[in-house]
């Protein structure tokens, strides 16, 4: 079928911008060689976080207009969008990073502190189950008219003969498809289990930790993680680092002592020194790149999809 823009990509990132460009009344389609369920972000915890991203200034532009939707979406539960509380903890002193005040973080007093976390902060924000969250994307495309295509594109020069517009949401595989040797992958790999009765939200943001540690409870189960392996592409499950990530939240979160684990995830975070979010023209067509997010794909998705769709405004004679 012809459409006015394919986006290549049907991650959280390629989905949002795919869904923001639809319901301007664009004829979408989205190309990718896996369903949104195998991508990289149905494996992710995931939650509202500015995660080890830049350009700064742009990041704190793109995470609030984020946030603002990731609320709105938390009044509807098919969304498998909830506001939750919960906190960030450091084992060393240090100061609330600047995204805080978006969030209305709070000190935490001596007392809210895990056993050897010496300071931390307090906040509400949005906990996203990913599976849920790209269930209800996919669907709201289809209802804005957006249709999904399984296909694999080798080049990005075949992918620019589609349409007048592409978008390229690659993530990690932009590596090969953009030649872009500034984006790697970084292995991240979570452990599910029962949720034993865990309602808030725990992180380990401990400067120069040399693993991830967070707990993201949701309604029956709590997602553990995690890892982050820079520069490997290997998505097979690693049983030792799924007992090292129990163990390590165990310590943290006793009550997850003797929980039944229900699942394992493995992704790959597409990281790059700076968020790619740029255009050409190739062939005659409006080529956009919308990737390299690292870890914060979530955090940022509705901000970026926004502004690759007001850089798309007059290209096929709409108004967006």
């Amino acid at each position: 079928m012809s459409a006015d823009v394919v986006v290549v990509g049907a991650g959280v990132v390629g989905l949002t911008t795919a869904v923001c460009l639809a319901e301007a009344g664009l004829n979408v389609r989205v190309d990718s060689d896996r369903p949104p369920g195998e991508t990289t972000s149905a494996a992710a915890g995931a939650m509202w976080d500015p995660y080890l991203v830049e350009p700064a200034h742009r990041v704190e532009e793109w995470g609030r207009t984020t946030l603002a939707e990731l609320n709105a979406l938390s009044a509807d539960e098919s969304t498998g969008v909830q506001l939750i509380e919960g906190t960030h903890e450091s084992r060393v002193p240090r100061p609330m990073p600047e995204w805080g005040s978006a969030v209305e973080a709070r000190l935490c007093s001596p007392g809210e502190l895990r056993q050897g976390f010496v300071t931390g902060w307090r906040y509400r924000a949005p906990l996203v189950d990913m599976p849920r969250y790209l269930h209800y994307l996919t669907e709201r495309f289809a209802q804005a008219g957006g249709h999904l295509r399984r296909h694999r594109h080798r080049t990005l020069d075949e992918a620019v003969r589609e349409a007048p517009v592409v978008v390229n949401c690659t993530g990690a595989e932009a590596r090969f498809l953009a030649q872009d040797t500034a984006v790697r992958p970084l292995r991240g790999q979570l452990v599910v289990m029962e949720n034993p009765g865990i309602r808030s939200f725990f992180c380990d943001d401990t400067p120069g930790a040399k693993e991830l540690t967070y707990i993201y409870p949701h309604s029956d189960t709590v997602v553990l993680g995690g890892t982050a392996v820079d520069g490997v592409w290997d998505t097979r499950l690693d049983e030792d680092a799924a007992r090292e990530i129990v163990r390590r939240c165990v310590e943290v979160e006793p009550s997850l002592a003797g929980a039944r684990v229900v699942g394992h995830r493995v992704g790959l975070r597409p990281v790059r020194t700076e968020v790619r979010l740029a255009e050409e023209s190739r062939d005659g067509t409006l080529l956009l790149h919308n990737y390299g997010h690292g870890g914060a794909g979530v955090t940022l998705s509705w901000g970026c999809a926004r502004e690759v769709a007001e850089r798309v405004r007059g290209t096929v004679g709409l108004t967006l």
